[in-house]
């Protein structure tokens, strides 16, 4: 059995248990959990705010771990072989999306690996455990010398900021704005730092500001200064990674003509648009989700040449509950990773 940490209901609180993960297939492979990053988006499905949540849950999934049981077909793999599990945990890999890497897209629907169903209905329980059973399809490989902690992040806010700065060709010559500097933004700015591109972020917050500069921006103002306006129309890409409700007009203006802003957090409130300020500009407004499984394997070998990774504060699994509350109020710097070896040994 697999020990893990699951919510009974919406809203309730995380319980030590255990649960039952699917037999082992010729195409699976089952990982023993070495850590699993906490995202926004678990608080988001534990609440069920958005609806659809599958109850029991076990959240996670930004999960690192060690290949210890492979099935028949397995290929490419051995035991031992470090590796991560993402969003993706399986998708139809017959339709467009799938056939041009954009599994995330899937038009059948992809299976998150969790609060999910397997096709063949069994749940997806995530990555609050001690072991992990996939597809191996579905893996991404990671250096065994790289430190796997920082690294669990970058398989959900990695690749969120990795595919949209990849997609609108960010590099040499290119100014982008990162707008909110926390779990998101702090990997955008060391992503796009690392890809030649000029980086600027605004926070109110000075010591975000600080550490934004020491991560690769080259500019970190704040936008209630006049320094701001320096600005306007010179940059080619807002990266927006804010969660919660907030004004998009006036990041409008900063874009040169033809640029865009790209929305990678996910507000769960509507948030309004005034049409001039992109007609006027020819600017455009963009979203993105995640990535596609090559793309998140490139983006992992790219942060590990480039020596990149989440800051990340390590808790252990009775944690969890005080980090769920530090992270609804911002006081994480900047991504909390639960440290699973413990579980393993139970």
């Amino acid at each position: 059995m697999t020990v893990a940490y699951q919510l009974g209901e919406a809203g309730t609180r995380l319980s030590r248990t255990t649960v039952e993960r699917r037999s082992l297939g010729p195409r699976d492979v089952r990982l023993d959990l070495k850590f699993c990053g906490i995202c926004h988006s678990d608080l988001v499905a534990a609440s069920d705010k958005l609806g659809g949540g599958i109850f029991p849950m076990v959240p996670g999934h930004e999960m690192v771990g060690a290949v210890s049981e492979m099935g028949a077909e397995v290929r490419g793999m051995s035991v031992g072989d470090t590796v991560g599990v993402g969003c993706i945990a399986d998708s139809c890999r017959s339709c467009h999306s799938c056939d041009t890497g954009d599994e995330h897209y899937c038009e059948t629907g992809f299976t998150l690996s969790f609060n999910s169903k397997d096709r063949e209905g069994h749940v997806n329980y995530g990555g609050y455990a001690s072991d992990y059973v996939v597809d191996y399809d579905y893996l991404v490989p990671i250096p065994a010398d790289a430190d796997l902690a920082r690294m669990a992040p970058l398989l959900c806010g990695g690749i969120t900021v990795y595919t949209p700065l990849k997609r609108f060709n960010v590099g040499p010559g290119t100014t982008l704005c990162v707008l909110g500097m926390g779990g998101l933004g702090h990997l955008a700015i060391q992503f796009a730092s690392a890809m030649g591109a000029r980086v600027i972020v605004a926070s109110r917050s000075e010591a975000k500001r600080a550490d934004a500069t020491r991560l690769g921006a080259q500019v970190a103002l704040d936008p209630d200064s006049e320094d701001l306006q320096a600005w306007m129309g010179q940059v080619d890409l807002i990266l927006d990674t804010i969660s919660n409700p907030h004004d998009l007009n006036r990041w409008f203006p900063l874009l040169r003509r033809g640029g865009k802003l790209c929305l990678v957090g996910v507000p769960t409130d509507q948030l309004e648009i005034f049409p001039a300020l992109i007609v006027f500009g020819d600017r455009a407004l963009e979203g993105s989700l995640i990535g596609g499984i090559a793309d998140t394997r490139e983006m992992m070998a790219f942060a590990h040449s480039h020596g990149l990774g989440a800051e990340i504060e390590l808790i252990q699994p009775d944690e969890i509950e005080t980090a769920w509350h530090r992270l609804h109020e911002g006081d994480v710097q900047y991504r909390f990773v639960i440290d699973l070896e413990s579980l393993g040994s139970d």
